[in-house]
């Protein structure tokens, strides 16, 4: 069985806080959570192979192989601001920090 005190531990090395309600509730929650794991542990699961994914798809993307584009000239089209052949952004701070 859980206890809150073991619920209470594992909250302050996450640095997580509760009040006495949520503390009781979790505390509920992680108990049923652990009962739920001792039955399916019960199972006999000889001859059952583990299951990595649930269902027979492969990876459906392309192989990353390069390509050739359009070029630089064709990215710069599509940007707010240029200047000199590079994208110009807002700057992100606007004073040195003392």
């Amino acid at each position: 069985m859980i206890s809150k005190e073991q619920v209470t531990h594992v909250a302050d090395l996450a640095r997580l806080e509760f009040d006495e309600a949520q503390l009781n509730n979790f505390t509920t929650q992680l108990d049923k959570i652990v009962d739920f794991v001792d039955q399916l542990n019960e199972v006999d699961t000889t001859g059952i192979e583990p299951t990595t994914h649930v269902t027979s798809a492969v990876n459906v993307f392309r192989d990353d192989v390069p390509q050739k584009g359009e070029g630089r000239a064709a990215l710069l089209k599509n940007v707010p601001e240029e200047r000199d052949g590079l994208i110009r952004v807002p700057a992100i701070i606007d004073k040195e920090e003392d």
